[in-house]
């Protein structure tokens, strides 16, 4: 098996086959052998999980994971990684390699057929121009025990961010609503090749059994979304730039039964004051 953490042995296999690193696709790959087997330690899979990695690259994450998963689908984009690939992982028999959009895959139906009864978990270096679109579809598919993602470092800070702090979004809110985030760990720029301009850093979203008490999703994300629209702005002024069919009076009266004060910023509320706003607002829109 070749040594993927050996950057002679890669660079040589990679020349190879007259492979050339996309900077449309984020390609950034593993170099040092401590990361992928860290991440893969921390995320908690084993021989009773299906593992779905996003982007295997030329394989330092998959090979790991093949150790230690009941079975591995790795959904790779780049189908000129089709012979490195075969080089660097062919000997496990437990992994399944599709070439295919992950953005496209119906991932439902993928694990229904493909699972056999094992766990599903989702393990991934996420290219950084996709991370936000991928980990959304991750914890939206609700099939995922548990999400690990290697992110750029700002949007894993964003990821695990509390109310009220500057990292605090709309991403966070809805990461926070389907998962329980933890910052694992972060890893340096010089363990990848091309080496990226920023930090790294491993994130692990345990995905809620139950995810808030909301009467409606559709209308607690629009409620988190208009919250966070205008930023600094209160919570009022949100709303009614987000929410026509209210007037203000309506609103101000919506926030105090609410609880919140009159002059409440959107960014302040944590996933139970956005569950009880939501749930608030669509009473008052079906009276």
């Amino acid at each position: 098996m070749i040594d993927v953490c050996n950057i002679q042995q890669i660079k040589a296999l990679l020349a190879k086959h007259n492979f050339h690193f996309s900077k449309s696709k984020g390609q950034n790959f593993l170099t040092q052998r401590w990361v992928p087997e860290r991440i893969v330690d921390e995320s908690g899979i084993d021989a009773s999980c299906c593992a779905v990695e996003i982007g295997p690259g030329f394989g330092p994450l998959t090979q790991e994971l093949c150790k230690r998963a009941g079975k591995v689908i790795a959904l790779e984009l780049d189908t000129t990684l089709k012979p490195v690939l075969s080089e660097t992982v062919g000997e496990f028999d437990n992994l399944e390699i599709i070439f295919t959009d992950a953005m496209k895959v119906d991932l439902p139906e993928l694990l229904a057929q493909r699972a056999k009864g094992l766990r599903p978990t989702a393990c991934a270096n996420l290219p950084y121009y996709i991370t936000s679109p991928v980990l959304t579809k991750l914890l939206e598919s609700k099939c995922f025990s548990s999400v690990t993602v290697m992110v750029q470092k700002e949007v894993a800070l964003r990821i695990c961010a509390k109310a009220g702090s500057a990292d605090y979004s709309a991403f966070t809110v809805l990461c926070n609503y389907y998962a329980e985030p933890e910052l694992l760990f972060d890893v340096p720029a010089h363990c990848f090749i091309p080496q990226p301009k920023v930090t790294s850093a491993v994130v692990c979203l345990k995905v809620r059994p139950t995810p808030a008490q909301i009467d409606d999703e559709s209308m607690f994300f629009r409620t988190v979304r208009a919250a966070f629209s205008m930023r600094r702005k209160t919570l009022l002024n949100c709303l009614s730039a987000n929410f026509a069919e209210f007037d203000k009076q309506i609103l101000t009266q919506l926030i105090a039964s609410c609880g919140f004060s009159a002059n409440v910023r959107g960014e302040t509320l944590d996933i139970a004051g956005f569950a009880k706003l939501s749930n608030a607002l669509l009473a008052a829109k079906n009276r």
